[in-house]
């Protein structure tokens, strides 16, 4: 047999694939050696001629993600946003597979990966194909994955029917592989793309509400409201007083401004309170150190929530907007109340005088300036009942 060098005739090569014959491929990273991934004896194949072990899975190129639920059951949102962000490109990520996948494929397991080349003629052979190929690099097993046709012809010269010749391949590194058949997904291959890069997709295409507002206005009934939906609840003052237990850094940083507050790794609060809430340039100062410190813990947090299948978070946070966590955000809600009603609550929720709640209070922003900048409002002047039926209400809108 002749292996036939093509670099136009892709109808072709489609021809080929579809009589279960086997193609070289050019992709962004490397060649592969395709043949039809739904015929059991072109799979035979591919495992023949490169000498690859049976055990191991063998991954479907597919020509994008309108394709996924052909081959794949239970596809998590989090294939549709990898898929829409990386896609043509070289993430592989594997799903649980639809029965039509062939137990060769998948060497025995219930999985499937699947990727997407961004090479403009092994793309339109999918296409013209219409079945996915299954793809591994175009080399006997253990050798150098090949970058160009002629290193593929070297390889496999009479033993495939074609390599489509589409010249360098460009990046030279096989595709990263992320595992969503499971939670926490996974990365079970570091390749092309960095692994920071998949998680950070995933927590982009979360739904991020935030929640901010005075102390005492009531914030935490807004987020059980989100709660009960599935959302993840950030409490950005819950984050900072576990930092001040668990991170030395921010510690140094807020003793080097304020000397004397912090004694034997402990934050003396009272104290450094009463210089903050009586100085605006004081408190500036601080919430310059701990945004820093709050934003970085809360996008960790947001990272491992997206991992973990997550769909929703909500941040609560007083300085929310102003910390630039707002900027996280898909919408933000600004949580009002009766100045007096907020004092009561915290004096009772935290056992201080009336004085140091009204300081508190007051060193805060106004009703008005959350008008401003929130996208939306949740009153708390009524009754408990009343502001819990509007908190579930606004939750069931944000949170589809």
């Amino acid at each position: 047999m002749n292996t036939k060098r093509i670099t136009t005739e892709l109808e072709e090569a489609a021809a080929f694939l579809r009589d279960g014959r086997l193609v070289a491929v050019p992709t962004e990273t490397v060649y592969g050696l395709a043949g039809n991934g739904l015929d059991v004896a072109a799979v035979e194949q591919i495992y023949e001629v490169k000498g690859r072990p049976a055990v191991k899975p063998l991954s479907l190129m597919v020509p994008g993600r309108d394709t996924i639920e052909t081959v794949c059951d239970e596809v998590p949102p989090a294939a549709y946003a990898l898929a829409e962000r990386f896609w043509p490109g070289p993430l592989t990520i594997v799903m649980k597979a639809k029965p039509a996948v062939p137990e060769i494929v998948r060497a025995g397991g219930s999985t499937v990966g699947l990727r997407c080349p961004d090479h403009p003629a092994t793309l339109e052979t999918l296409r013209l194909a219409g079945v996915p190929f299954a793809a591994p690099s175009a080399n006997p097993s253990g050798a150098p994955s090949p970058n160009t046709a002629d290193e593929v012809l070297q390889y496999f010269d009479g033993k495939i029917a074609a390599v489509i010749d589409g010249g360098t391949c460009g990046i030279g590194t096989e595709s990263t592989i992320v595992d969503l058949s499971q939670t926490p997904y996974r990365i079970l291959r570091q390749g092309a793309l960095p692994e920071e890069a998949v998680w950070q997709t995933l927590a982009d295409a979360m739904t991020i509400i935030g929640v901010t507002g005075g102390t005492g206005c009531g914030k935490t009934t807004a987020l059980n409201a989100f709660a009960e939906r599935g959302a993840l609840v950030l409490d950005c003052d819950a984050v900072y007083h576990e930092l001040l237990e668990t991170n030395a850094e921010l510690l140094s940083e807020i003793e080097a401004r304020f000397p004397g507050v912090v004694e034997n790794g402990i934050l003396a609060r009272k104290r450094l309170g009463a210089i903050v809430f009586q100085d605006a340039a004081a408190l500036r100062d601080l919430n310059a150190i701990t945004h820093r410190f709050i934003s970085e813990a809360v996008q960790t947090r947001l990272t491992d929530f997206a991992r973990s299948g997550g769909r929703a978070a909500v941040i609560d946070a007083v300085a929310l907007i102003e910390s630039g966590i707002g900027d996280l955000c898909d919408t933000v809600i600004g949580v009002t109340a009766p100045r007096q009603a907020r004092i009561r609550r915290i004096m009772a929720r935290e056992g201080i005088s009336e004085s140091y709640a009204a300081a508190r209070v007051d060193a805060q922003k106004s009703d008005e300036w959350y008008a401003e900048h929130c996208d939306q409002i949740l009153d708390n002047s009524g009754t408990l009942a009343a502001f819990e039926a509007q908190c579930r209400m606004l939750s069931m809108e944000v949170i589809k």
